[in-house]
């Protein structure tokens, strides 16, 4: 089996790449390499008696799980590079000369500890300034309960996980810490459709009307952890609340502690604490600097904060790398208001009153638009690339309005990848994968008998679902995939970035020349077949990185 086919299958992308030669006129000949002499037919037990459907069915299945077991150790051999840097479109490194970068999770990246500090921070405002009651300090934050990309319905006051085509993954909506059962969220939606209307705004905001908050930020998995927290104290004691002055109280604290700078202080008085040290970061800017590449820095983050974190992980003079500093620049705001006119900083961060006619590198500004920013710099189009982790605020209008080429920056593939790579998770899988395509195939035997054995099948494929959900997210799963279908979070993902890597250090795997392909990944009126690819084409596979 060649790599693409097989990551297909580890990926269950289709369960035809896993089942064709099995399930190719129900005999599982094939699959090992031997001819199909033709089509299986239900086993009869004499000349002129009915085919006796049970024995036939688990035949089939028999057939299917030999296939499997013997398909796993080849898809074992081509296991992907969790360093890799993977493509939504087509694009080469040649043609950048401009480097853009946000500062949080792009540049730095923080400690477990940090999140604690924000869930901490904000517990204690609600109880100190929005009057909340002091029992809720009980609740700790839980770095394994919630994922990115969850949607928060305020008015319900429940957290779930949707998909790309709006339907909500049963099983994934906790109202508190509690799940919420099936029959349950069918009832509220009417089934376990989310309309249009009631969905988040284009920044995944819940305004104008849209009752969902979806939420991108890392720095959110706090916020959505303290919600469920509050909501789970308030209905263990029976308390009646108004959920939509909860989201927004929740929403104003977290604020709080990034806005009254009690995250900044905390983590600017011990940097070794919060801020994880990667020289890479300091590695991946040298080797853009010696092939002569500009760079900028463009942040939400206050200027004293951004100099001691960069100062930490690249060095005093990591200024010296970049040809453009802005701080404070309220993104999304900064890509869309044209009103908001650079301030210069002096050394001491004192904002200066001074026209700003040219942006000179050394200097760090404030606040600004990337439109006054285009016609001082002149950086324009598919030449710039731009990396940041927030889809919303740092990529969408960039890649749709501006025509800059962007670059996500998802700390969570790296897990994600590895948990894919173990032998539990393929095995699991591809015979998940593999007993789908069975069940497509001989669902058209409607007798008795043979729906008995296939309800079976159903239950045990609901069961292997659960477990690969769990192999991630005991809660919501994998960011990336609901059962079958990607994540909402993926479908932007995929809209708004050209490329994805678990972090900047992955660049350091490519030559700055570099052209990114796209996997052909077939549609579903497509064979699998096609998706395959010359040897010289394949994403980096985790054996060759290590070869290297």
């Amino acid at each position: 089996m060649t790599m693409a086919a097989a990551v297909v299958v580890a990926r269950g992308a289709g369960a035809r790449a896993a089942t064709a030669a099995t399930l190719r006129g129900g005999c599982g000949t094939a699959a090992r390499g031997r001819p199909c002499v033709g089509p299986a037919r239900p086993l009869c037990t004499a000349p002129g008696t009915a085919p006796d459907m049970k024995r036939y069915l688990w035949e089939r299945y028999r057939e299917a799980k030999r296939s499997t077991e013997e398909l796993v150790p080849s898809i074992m051999s081509n296991l992907l590079n969790p360093d890799a840097i993977f493509s939504n479109n087509e694009m080469s490194l040649s043609d950048i000369e401009i480097y853009g970068f946000d500062y949080d999770y792009t540049l730095v990246f923080y400690s477990k500890h940090l999140h604690t500090l924000i869930f901490n921070a904000a517990r204690d405002l609600l109880i100190n300034e929005h009057r909340y009651p002091a029992e809720i300090r009980k609740y700790e934050y839980d770095p394994n309960f919630a994922i990115r990309g969850l949607h928060y319905d305020v008015q319900r006051a429940v957290l779930m996980k949707i998909d790309a085509f709006h339907y909500i993954q049963l099983g994934t909506v906790y109202r508190g810490l509690s799940v919420v059962p099936d029959e349950e969220v069918i009832e509220m939606y009417e089934g376990s459709h989310v309309p249009l209307e009631q969905m988040s705004d284009f920044y995944g905001k819940s305004s104008h009307g849209n009752t969902m908050k979806q939420f991108m930020d890392i720095f959110s998995l706090p916020e959505m952890t303290l919600l469920s927290c509050v909501n789970e104290y308030f209905l263990k004691n029976n308390i009646d609340y108004e959920p939509v002055h909860l989201y927004k109280d929740v929403k104003d604290a977290i604020r709080d502690v990034h806005i009254k700078g009690i995250m900044y202080r905390a983590i600017e008085a011990d940097i070794e604490k919060y801020i994880c040290y990667a020289e890479q970061t300091r590695a991946v800017l040298a080797k853009l600097a010696d092939h002569g590449k500009k760079m900028f820095l463009i942040t939400n983050s206050p200027s004293s904060f951004v100099d001691k974190g960069m100062s930490y992980i690249v060095g005093k003079d990591w200024r010296d790398l970049f040809d453009v500093v802005i701080v404070q620049a309220e993104k999304p705001n900064f890509f869309n208001d044209k009103r908001r006119p650079f301030r210069k900083m002096n050394e001491k961060g004192v904002l200066l009153w001074d026209k700003i006619h040219k942006l000179q590198k050394g200097q760090i500004y404030k606040q600004g638009n990337l439109y006054e920013f285009l016609k001082l710099t002149g950086w324009r189009g598919s030449r710039v690339l731009y990396f940041g982790d927030h889809i919303y605020s740092d990529l969408a209008d960039l890649t749709l309005k501006h025509g800059w080429r962007t670059g996500a920056i998802i700390p969570e593939l790296r897990s994600e990848l590895k948990i894919m790579n173990t032998e539990q998770y393929i095995q699991t899988m591809t015979w998940l994968q593999t007993l789908t395509g069975l069940l497509e195939q001989m669902q058209v035997h409607r007798d008795a008998e043979s729906q008995l054995v296939l309800q079976e099948w159903k239950k045990e494929r609901k069961e292997m679902r659960e477990m690969t959900k769990s192999f991630f997210n005991a809660q919501f799963g994998s960011l990336f995939r609901t059962d079958q279908n990607p994540t909402y979070f993926l479908r932007r993902l995929s809209r708004f970035a050209d490329i994805y890597m678990a972090s900047l250090s992955c660049l350091l795997n490519y030559d700055v020349s570099h052209t990114f392909y796209p996997r052909r990944t077939p549609l579903q009126h497509e064979l699998p077949a096609w998706s395959e690819r010359p040897p010289t084409f394949r994403t980096p596979l985790l054996q060759e990185a290590q070869a290297k």
